[in-house]
């Protein structure tokens, strides 16, 4: 968490900079590493290779998050 908290820390400065391109970029890779931690958090054994795409890492999080009851799916309101 401490390196997507670092991510947010610098999408926050280029957003106030005026790049939001960067910070998009930047926010990306915040939920990206979250995501890292989140599977560390939860005990499980991934492969990194796996986890490596963004494909990769949403099944990840579906597959030892989701389905299981740790991270319950959000659904927006319609």
């Amino acid at each position: 968490m401490t390196k997507a908290a670092r991510a947010v820390a610098s999408a926050r400065l280029l957003l106030n900079a005026g790049d939001v391109d960067g910070a998009c970029n930047r926010a990306y890779y915040a939920m990206f590493d979250a995501s890292h931690a989140a599977l560390s958090w939860a005990g499980t054994h991934v492969n990194l290779a796996e986890t490596k795409t963004h494909r990769g890492l949403v099944g990840a999080l579906g597959k030892h998050l989701v389905k299981t009851g740790l991270l319950p799916l959000m659904r927006a309101n319609r």
